[in-house]
């Protein structure tokens, strides 16, 4: 039997890569395409959770790192991987490549485009990467998370297509659980760093709680995301406050999480962001401030522009402030309720479909 050709994705090891490619996969498979998946060593541990034919390692690495041998290092590290992306797209023969951004996809992408193969450049942030403006004017379409985004060349406008970021399908089954009610008196609080955690949030949270008083630290049902080495220390901090906590490293249900709080504290990322949207949830957002792009702030300000979150940049994120924020959130929960709807109204729940679309309109035939 004839192995069908597939579609393939290209997308790094972090959740903020994968989850879209995720989604993507779904909506490609829906519609009785094969996919198979070109990545890093990253993302090999996901293993049979990604929903795809196959999956395939490219040697990657970033050339942002400090110092010339690093850039050197990672130059070279690229340089094998287009090697190896050369040699395995011949042999797939994919109706289409599809990327999502980072330096793992730059190999398949450039081997697609060096080979004529269709392909298109997923950019999920609001303002484009360094990876996507080399690529970009290398591929035949250019998909975009935001209606918006800052960085892209106004000659390439013709070949772009606002489609949303795809979320993952638990994402999708999440934003059907209506907004929490109050009954219990309760605000509940989810902490999250994204897919690879963040020390501030360990660093500020529980010291945030320890200027609440009591009563008002009574009133708050706090799950947290905290890396391994940050648990112990945050578990002893809301031991000695005697305040339950959810801690865990990394939560695989995580749409469900944000779907059941009232308001979460995180980084804003695409994927972030994008599913506080689509399952509209309120939130108070601290972008990472050592993105060279800062992608983080352009995608929080969205949000932040809907009236759907309160923007903190990392320095003003302090326990005084968090703990101010938590306070006001106690006294008006009908506030929360509006920011919740606010942002759910500026999600795009179908952007899978839209992005597959895009892809199925260039790819070759079967």
């Amino acid at each position: 039997m004839t192995r069908p050709r597939p579609i393939l994705l290209a997308a790094g090891g972090t959740g903020g890569h994968l989850f879209p490619a995720v989604a993507l996969a779904a909506a490609l498979r829906e519609r009785g395409a094969a996919v198979e998946l070109v990545t890093d060593a990253r993302a090999l541990k996901y293993g049979g959770e990604i929903p795809v034919d196959a999956i395939h390692s490219l040697p990657a690495a970033t050339t942002t790192g400090a110092g010339a041998l690093n850039k050197a290092r990672a130059t070279l590290v690229l340089g094998l991987g287009l090697l190896a992306a050369l040699a395995l797209l011949p042999r797939l023969k994919p109706r289409a490549v599809v990327g999502f951004g980072g330096y793992p996809t730059v190999p398949p992408l450039l081997a697609a485009w060096l080979l004529g193969a269709p392909s298109v450049l997923h950019e999920q942030n609001a303002v484009v990467g360094r990876a996507n403006r080399f690529l970009a004017p290398r591929v035949s379409r250019i998909a975009t998370g935001f209606p918006e985004i800052k960085g892209l060349a106004a000659a390439l406008a013709a070949k772009s297509r606002y489609t949303g970021n795809p979320v993952r399908p638990a994402a999708i089954a999440a934003a059907t659980t209506p907004y929490p009610g109050f009954d219990d008196g309760c605000l509940h609080l989810l902490v999250t760093g994204g897919s690879q955690g963040a020390r501030v949030m360990a660093d500020v949270v529980p010291a945030a709680l320890a200027l609440l008083s009591a009563e008002e630290r009574a009133r708050i049902r706090l799950t947290m995301q905290a890396r391994g080495e940050d648990n112990g220390r945050v578990a002893d901090a809301c031991a000695a406050l005697q305040f339950p906590v959810e801690l865990a490293e990394f939560f695989a249900d995580l749409p469900a999480r944000i779907a059941g709080a009232h308001l979460v504290v995180g980084r804003s990322g695409a994927s972030t962001v994008s599913e506080l949207a689509v399952i509209g949830r309120p939130s108070i957002l601290v972008p990472f401030p050592h993105a060279l792009d800062q992608d983080q702030a352009a995608n929080a300000a969205i949000l932040a522009a809907a009236g759907a979150a309160t923007v903190l940049p990392q320095a003003e994120f302090t326990p005084q402030r968090l703990a101010d924020l938590l306070r006001g959130a106690l006294a008006d929960p009908a506030a929360l309720g509006k920011a919740a709807a606010a942002a759910q109204s500026v999600g795009v729940a179908n952007a899978a479909d839209r992005l597959a679309d895009v892809v199925l309109e260039i790819a070759r035939p079967t």
